[in-house]
């Protein structure tokens, strides 16, 4: 467990007694807890900067779990989710499946049922923070791109030959080695393929590449 000291397993419940005992049990295994009674004091904190995943109560005053998560989703905010509940039934529990939590526990649950789905939930979370870091650093060398080579770069890994490239943008194809070297260099793209993977996680068309 020592890999996950830096992690943060948020519990939102109100009952202040369950609230304590989850909390002693993550800390007995070197997990960081930070404890809520309400979705408020989630929506005032935010989440944290690194890996996390959050313990989430069906039943909460003010906010029912299963509509945080939607507002969560429609408001673009990843944490994996693992809800609990005294009051489950099947069509609650498909519900939040649906939406993509990791667990659905029903009160009162195993210890090592919930820290497996926090391990879980917290790895995913971590794979998932690592991608998003990874294609911050893409875009920001696309950013160093002139439009010309973006244009370039989209019609390379369209396909296009150099010659087909210079005809298309009434270039030289000598100007269009040199832009295609340019995007290779900026990139830090090892090869053609290497390339084309860097655009498809870019999520960029032909239309966004040419853009200034």
């Amino acid at each position: 467990m020592m890999a996950e000291t830096m992690s943060t397993v948020i519990v939102i419940d109100d009952d202040a007694a369950v609230r304590e005992s989850i909390g002693s049990l993550l800390r007995s295994v070197g997990l960081q807890a930070k404890l809520l009674a309400s979705v408020d004091e989630f929506l005032e904190t935010g989440r944290p900067h690194g890996p996390a995943c959050l313990v989430l109560d069906v039943r909460l005053p003010g906010h029912s779990g299963l509509d945080f998560q939607r507002q969560l989703a429609a408001a673009s905010i990843h944490i994996p989710i693992i809800f609990i509940t005294g009051y489950g039934d099947v069509p609650m529990s498909v519900a939040a499946m649906k939406g993509g939590a990791i667990e659905f526990l029903t009160k009162p649950f195993r210890d090592q049922d919930l820290l497996d789905a926090i391990q879980l939930g917290i790895a995913r979370d971590r794979a998932w923070l690592e991608d998003e870091k990874a294609v911050a650093g893409l875009r920001a060398r696309f950013e160093t791109l002139t439009p010309r080579e973006r244009e370039v770069m989209a019609l390379v890994v369209a396909g296009r030959l150099n010659k087909q490239i210079a005809y298309e943008m009434g270039v030289s194809e000598i100007t269009v080695k040199v832009h295609r070297g340019q995007v290779m260099r900026k990139m830090q793209a090892a090869s053609l393929p290497d390339l084309a993977r860097m655009v498809d996680r870019l999520n960029l068309t032909r239309d966004k590449s040419e853009g200034s």
